[in-house]
This record gives C-alpha cells, sequence and structure tokens, in this order.
C-alpha cells in the first residue's frame, strides 16, 4: 500500500513567506542567491524574484499564463522554460484555475512537467562510470522530441525498434544514419529495405530467417547477433522472445558467411529493469565465448552492445560489474566499439505528472459527528477520480509492472498541506469507464481531499508517454519543459543551440 506523501513546503506562489533565508527548503539551498538577486533566471528563479524582506508570493507574481522564462530554439516544439520544476506544476496549477474560472473546456486537463536537467545529470553520471561506452538511448522507453535532441546534442547514439522510430530520430536533422542501431532482431522486409535506403546500416538478429531477409533486402547492413543471456533478474524478461542460445552462434556465423554477409558484433540484454547487476558479467562472458566463435567463422568482430537494463538505483554497482568484466574478457579493446542500449535511466525521474481530481466517492456524512464514518477493514473507505489512467501516462502500471505513488500537490487552493492533516485509506482510478483503470489500488490520502484538488506523481518518465492512447476520447497529457536553474541551464542552452546552428535548423 502506499504511503500519503505531501509536497514539501517549497517556493509557493500562492502561500509561502520568503521573507527570511531559512524558509528556502533544503532542496533549493543550491541555487544561485546572488544571481537570484540579480535577477538572473538561469539561476531556477523568475526575474521578478528579489531579496527584499517580507516579500509574499502571489500568482500575480509569475505573470499568470506567462512563461516565467523560456527560449525558443526548436520553433516546431513548445517554448523551453527555465526554474524548478516544481515552480512549473505550481504555475501550470495556478493557470489551469484561471482557465477553469473562464469556463474553458477540459482546462484542469493533467500534465507532465519535463525536467531536462535531469537527463542531463543522467548524462553526466553515466559518463563519470562507463566512460568507454557509448549510450545509443532507447528510444520506445520515451520519444520525447527534446529528450532526443537533447542527447544528440551530448553526443548519445539511439536505440530503435522500429522503422517509425528511426524515421523520428533522422528527421530532426543533424544525426549521422551511423549513430542508429536497428535493435529489433525480428524486423519486416519493408523495414530492413527502408533502413538501406537511409543509410542505418547496423542492425540485430537472431534467428536464420531474418538472415535471408537482410541477404535479399540489404545485404551491406552491419549486423549484430543478440544472445541470450539471464534476464531472470529484471521486472521486464526479453528472452522469452529475443536472444539467440549460445549453441545456436555458429550455425548463424557460418549461415551468415554463406550468404556473404558482414556479421560485425555481438550484443545481448539482462531485460528491462535489472535489479540484479551481477548478471551483466555472465553476459560479458557470454559475449566473448561469441567473439570466440567468430574468429572461427571467418569474422573480426568490432562492437560489442551490452543492452540496457540500467535501474537508477543500482546504476553505480551495475557500471562497475561491467567494467570488471569488461577488463576481464576484453584486456584489449582497441579495435572494439562498446556501446549501450538504457533507457528508464534517462528518462524516468525527469518527468512528473500532475493531475486533477475530478470525481470522488466517499460515504455519506454521519449525521452525528462532522467526520465521516471510518471502516475498521483494509478496504478504500474514499475513491478519487483523476484525469489520467491505465490508458493514458499510467500504462506503465500495465505494461511495464510499474506502483504509483501520489502526493499531494495542492489541496483547498494551497500548495501547503499540513503533516497534521487526518488520512484515510484511499484509491485513486482514471477516468475511463474501464473498470481495469486503476491507477493505485490503496494509498493514503488526506481525508479532506476535495474535486479539483491536484495529485502528483513523480518518476513518469519512462514507459508513459510514449504508450498512450486516447481510449474513451481522453487526450494525451501535454508537456511542460524546462531546464532547471544555475549554469547546467545554461550549459544545456548552450549545447542544444549549438547542435541547431550544426544541423542547420537555426
Amino acid at each position: 500500500m502506499s504511503q500519503v506523501q505531501t509536497l514539501h513546503t517549497t517556493l509557493s506562489p500562492i502561500d509561502l513567506d520568503i521573507s527570511r533565508s531559512e524558509n528556502y527548503p533544503s532542496h533549493f539551498q543550491n541555487l544561485d542567491l546572488e544571481n537570484v538577486t540579480h535577477g538572473n533566471t538561469n539561476a531556477g528563479v523568475p526575474d521578478n524574484w528579489s531579496s527584499t524582506p517580507s516579500l509574499r508570493l502571489t500568482a500575480d507574481s509569475f505573470g499568470g499564463s506567462e512563461p516565467i522564462s523560456e527560449a525558443t530554439i526548436f520553433p516546431s516544439l513548445p517554448p523551453l522554460y527555465f526554474g524548478h520544476p516544481e515552480v512549473h506544476l505550481r504555475n501550470g496549477i495556478i493557470n489551469a484555475s484561471r482557465l477553469a474560472n473562464d469556463g474553458e473546456i477540459d482546462a484542469e486537463k493533467a500534465f507532465f512537467v519535463a525536467d531536462l536537467s535531469q537527463v542531463f545529470r543522467q548524462h553526466q553520471r553515466w559518463l563519470a562510470c562507463l566512460p568507454e561506452i557509448t549510450p545509443f538511448y532507447a528510444v520506445k522507453c520515451n520519444p520525447d522530441p527534446y529528450v532526443l535532441r537533447l542527447l544528440a546534442a551530448l553526443g548519445a547514439g539511439f536505440d530503435c525498434a522500429s522503422n517509425g522510430e528511426i524515421s523520428q530520430v533522422l528527421s530532426i536533422g543533424g544525426i549521422d544514419p551511423s549513430r542508429i542501431i536497428f535493435a529489433n532482431p525480428c524486423k519486416a522486409n519493408s523495414f530492413i529495405r527502408n533502413a538501406g535506403r537511409l543509410g542505418v546500416d547496423t542492425m540485430t538478429f537472431d534467428n536464420i530467417d531474418e538472415l535471408y531477409k537482410v541477404a535479399r533486402t540489404h545485404p551491406r547492413a552491419k549486423l549484430v547477433v543478440r544472445i541470450l543471456t539471464d534476464d531472470t533478474k529484471s521486472l521486464c524478461q526479453l528472452g522469452l522472445k529475443y536472444g539467440a542460445p549460445l549453441v545456436t552462434v555458429p550455425g548463424l556465423l557460418a549461415k551468415a558467411k554463406e550468404l556473404q554477409l558482414d556479421v560485425i558484433g555481438v550484443s545481448f540484454h539482462v531485460g528491462s529493469g535489472c535489479y540484479d547487476p551481477t548478471v551483466y558479467s555472465d553476459a560479458i562472458s557470454r559475449a566473448r565465448s561469441v567473439f570466440d566463435m567468430a574468429n572461427d567463422a571467418g569474422f573480426s568482430f568490432t562492437l560489442l552492445d551490452v543492452g540496457g537494463g540500467f535501474e537508477d538505483a543500482l546504476f553505480e554497482q551495475a557500471a562497475a560489474v561491467l567494467t570488471d568484466a569488461i577488463q576481464q574478457h576484453f584486456p584489449d579493446r582497441r579495435n572494439i566499439k562498446v556501446i549501450a542500449e538504457p533507457g528508464r535511466f534517462y528518462v524516468s525521474k525527469a518527468f512528473s505528472l500532475a493531475a486533477n481530481i475530478i470525481a470522488r466517492r466517499a460515504p455519506f456524512p454521519d449525521t452525528s459527528t462532522t467526520e465521516y464514518t471510518t471502516t475498521l477493514s483494509d478496504h478504500p473507505s474514499v475513491m478519487y477520480y483523476i484525469n489520467d489512467g491505465v490508458y493514458g501516462a499510467f500504462n506503465c502500471i500495465l505494461f511495464d509492472h510499474q506502483v504509483a505513488h501520489p502526493y499531494v500537490l495542492s489541496m483547498d487552493g494551497s500548495f501547503h498541506v499540513p503533516s497534521s492533516e487526518p488520512v484515510c485509506l484511499s484509491s485513486v482510478w482514471g477516468p475511463t469507464c474501464d473498470s481495469i483503470d486503476c491507477v493505485c489500488p490503496k494509498t493514503e490520502l488526506p481525508r479532506g481531499l476535495r474535486v479539483g484538488d491536484w495529485l502528483g506523481f513523480d518518476n513518469m518518465g519512462a514507459y508513459t508517454v510514449c504508450a498512450a492512447s486516447q481510449f474513451n476520447g481522453f487526450e494525451v497529457s501535454k508537456v511542460v519543459y524546462t531546464l532547471g536553474g544555475g549554469a547546467s541551464a545554461a550549459e544545456m542552452h548552450n549545447k542544444l543551440i549549438a547542435f541547431a546552428a550544426e544541423a542547420g535548423l537555426l
């Protein structure tokens, strides 16, 4: 059961007095207060903040529906904002309230806030722990246009699983096809042929039929044999569908040689959401065996693809296991390029969702008391309905085995919920008329929540918006983008501008 969470008392645009510096919450302590005083929005705050004593912020302090500070680099995309993501969550709620008061339909619709600085920090973390391994971002995890452009600007490659993903990456401009691996071992003939037309040569296979297809449609392809590894320690096991057992690899290599195809390397995937990084050691050992098999078959491999499965909390441990295993089994890497296919590692924590409570089912008030009656069982006493669900952003519950943890963003017009607020056992449901549309079957939420209040959900960047549908006529939630604040925001902004300029997009 999820435990009740409330948003920390942060810089509220409605009811936070910041007359003393100690009122800044701990996670704002890294802001450059000198830049704040001089109105530098790259420090993560609006122009109109100052160090003036007894300053009390209101909705008007944020300019209403106007952006805190924005940059337009790619005209076809929404603007990029600056500032802490919590500020944008709250600003979005304020704007929704104003639009609702004006009678706009669906004014209170759910929305994401994407903190691109989190993607940037994860990339820095990757470079620090795995400097010899080039990340090829798994587009299927979240094909967000800004995420793709930022990672391209940072020098990452891309793991694409379909013709559509390849087209999306190349349509950005400025990305060479050599930075793409078509990492789907079982592809349609037309997809293979089109990849060849587009110059995407590197692609995976794990069966003989795929070799025949490639020989007919893209004979100059640079093939990578995907092998089966132990993925029993992952949330999403892929070995049930993909991966050649080691015993079949010599036959596959012999057939590739017979068809005059070029096999350049080996790949594996320990499963999405790996919670036991030690499995990478066994996978690297198997890859070494395949390199030796390739030498026997007359191939000279130059690519080692260690796949994905990188979990945020276990990343350093996984990186250490990988580094040690690669050093043990591939001590001479002068002619070997090592890549990986991280997905959720980059984006999971970068996206947050704000959802409005659109309906509520609760017990009738007990006429003898002012409080609602409570039950002694573990059955939720209140059902909340929000305007996003498992057919939208929360499809990760069905498809990715995720658990949603709601917290209160606003209640009764305030962004501050006292810790003393009584709670009750509740459930949270999506807006469709399908009974499986349950976001959270059991959680503790404040008893005072009502229709019109807002719930927040963190870690909503992986396998969420990418698979959202419009079932029952509900629109996919929109995204607000922020670069965060401080030096990293300026660095990202400059890298995106440089990437756009080099690609001829400015």
